[in-house]
């Protein structure tokens, strides 16, 4: 079993969660933050039974995640 960081982030009108250090477009969404994770979760299996495991080998693990806040 791989661990993988996952971002979960709070919109106006629910929950979107993705991952972090996975090779491809893995989202998921919720009304709620379990609901989202749980999505997310599904759709990082359809993910990897789609195209195998080795979007899941090969890259560095994410060690740490931050978020940051800049003016552009």
């Amino acid at each position: 079993m791989k661990h993988i960081k996952i971002i979960v982030e709070k919109h106006s009108d629910g929950y979107v969660a993705y991952p972090l250090g996975l090779r491809g477009a893995v989202v998921g969404q919720g009304d709620t933050y379990e609901e989202a994770l749980s999505d997310v979760r599904s759709a990082i299996a359809f993910h990897v039974e789609s195209f195998g495991a080795e979007v899941l080998e090969g890259q560095d693990d994410v060690l740490e995640a931050f978020v940051a806040e800049a003016g552009v």
